[in-house]
């Protein structure tokens, strides 16, 4: 693949970060199979004397849509106005994903229920951060033409409130050739641009097509050949372009980025950033909304390819069929142009995709809370020894609003903005989290740390959330503070200094760790 350029000019950097400022008012309809993406995690701990197989002991499940419906997730995590068409069956799981998917496409949904259809479920067993094993319960067949018609109807009513379409054509039966042709020629009536996912080797399905986005396998089933040379794959796509009316291929090539083929222009090759790689289910969806999303706010393609393969290195960073979010985005954007953007400080569902990512790589999360107002060497050494403690550790961070509450209206000294800056930029700190309730319990619940910190002035009735913790099988540790050293003792100092009357503390606001 050619090398690109390594950095990126201010103006194209620029135009990246505009784009992504405005993905939000991008209104996309999705249309395609989607199904029910099941996760069950447990812990393997010995093997079965039935048969030479792991027991995996359950400790958790988790339901997403997948498929078309995981475009619909990716969508949604960037603001996108989505609406969603596709069909499912008369079952359970079609009412779940029905329910699941009503709850990203903000648009509103256009399902058709066909009686005696499976609404296809997969589900996958995993420990330790691996799959063990994945099971597909599914009809894959065309839609009956009762099913096809009304999906037709839905996708022509969400036409006028959309600006681009996108087909996630998973191959289970819903993208049939009948409603492909009746959506290509509504789109083009309506002048909305079409962008495809495909699938199989009939790409003449997908004729009129805006972009497709195939990969390499699928770009060489549709040529009918082995691509293995930059001129191989330009080839096949410009012969496709042709015989089908495509207006661009972008070609996505796994750990080697995208390729952009465009009618009457050079090809764009845009490299993968260099990140490690957990899981790659899901970066062709991520790719494809996020290639639909800029054009739909009127991006260039070829702007449109870079922050798609740049959203696409963020998902495969992370355990399963994970979504990017807007300021994981922009961060990323920025450090194209080698700006170091890392943020450890995050809203609390980035935190628990980080926990998770964290587990999923066998990493003992170890967790502690305060109000860190003004930061001193007590609190370092005591935040230092806590992450002794454990492989990663979170600080859970109480809001100005929770500091007053808790400390009287002179509090805090410093803004909750100041602290986590703080916080995040000492090295024990592997995350920074505000809460804004009087004490971290529902924070420490969702995070559910192997390790709860304290400083060595409490004892472990007084821990707030310790009883849940130890009850989970975790721990929790006193560390031992460095005397004389408080928040509340600084003022106290500083005040005196001033002449002005020393501040009345409370609670525990007066012991040598405050704000731990």
């Amino acid at each position: 693949m050619p090398t690109p350029s390594e950095g990126r000019e201010s103006g194209e950097l620029a135009a990246l970060l505009e784009v992504c400022d405005r993905l939000g008012r991008a209104r996309v309809l999705v249309v395609g199979d989607a199904m029910l993406d099941r996760f069950v995690r447990g812990s393997v701990k010995r093997v079965s004397p039935e048969a030479p197989i792991p027991i995996l002991s359950i400790e958790g499940e988790l339901s997403m849509p997948g498929g078309a419906g995981n475009v619909v997730r990716n969508l949604a995590a960037l603001g996108v106005g989505t609406a969603f068409a596709g069909a499912v069956g008369d079952d359970p799981a079609g009412e779940q994903l029905a329910a699941l998917l009503a709850q990203k496409a903000v648009l509103g949904t256009g399902l058709a229920v066909e009686p005696g259809r499976r609404t296809p479920v997969k589900t996958r067993y995993v420990a330790g951060g691996q799959q063990l094993l994945r099971t597909d319960f599914e009809t894959v067949a065309p839609l009956a033409k009762a099913t096809e018609d009304a999906l037709a109807a839905a996708v022509g009513q969400w036409l006028k409130a959309v600006d681009v379409v996108l087909v996630s054509d998973y191959a289970k039966g819903a993208v049939t050739p009948a409603l492909l042709a009746a959506l290509m020629a509504a789109a083009r009536a309506a002048g909305r641009p079409v962008v495809v996912d495909p699938k199989g080797a009939d790409f003449a399905r997908y004729a009129g097509a805006a972009v497709i986005t195939p990969n390499r396998g699928e770009l060489s089933a549709a040529a009918g050949r082995a691509l293995a040379t930059e001129d191989d794959y330009e080839e096949a796509a410009r012969v496709l372009m042709a015989a089908h009316g495509f207006g661009a291929v972008c070609l996505t090539r796994s750990e080697e980025g995208v390729s952009l083929y465009g009618a009457g222009s050079d090809p764009v090759h845009v490299r993968a950033g260099a990140r490690e790689v957990f899981d790659v289910s899901g970066a062709g969806d991520t790719v494809a909304a996020v290639l639909a999303a800029g054009l739909a706010v009127g991006a260039t393609l070829p702007l449109c390819a870079e922050l798609a393969n740049t959203a696409a290195g963020i998902v495969v960073g992370k355990v399963g069929t994970a979504v990017v979010h807007p300021d994981e985005l922009r961060r990323a954007v920025l450090r194209l142009g080698g700006e170091d953007a890392t943020r450890k400080i995050l809203p609390r569902e980035r935190l628990l995709e980080t926990v998770a990512l964290w587990r999923g790589r066998g990493l003992r999360v170890g967790f502690t809370n305060g109000c860190f107002d003004l930061l001193h060497p007590g609190h370092a050494a005591m935040l230092a020894g806590a992450r002794q403690e454990c492989d990663r550790l979170v600080v859970g961070l109480n809001t100005d609003a929770s500091v007053r509450r808790l400390k009287g209206p002179s509090r805090p000294i410093q803004d909750q903005a100041s602290r986590a800056h703080m916080l995040a930029s000492l090295g024990c700190v592997d995350a920074v989290v505000l809460f804004d309730e009087d004490t971290p319990l529902e924070l420490i619940r969702a995070v559910a740390p192997d390790m709860l910190a304290k400083g060595g002035d409490y004892t472990l009735d007084t821990v707030v959330g310790a009883d849940l913790v130890m009850a989970a099988g975790g721990r929790v540790v006193l560390v031992p503070l460095e005397q004389g050293r408080s928040t509340t003792d600084i003022i106290r100092r500083i005040r005196k200094e001033d002449g002005a009357s020393p501040e009345q503390p409370s609670g525990r606001g007066d012991s040598v760790s405050d704000g731990l």
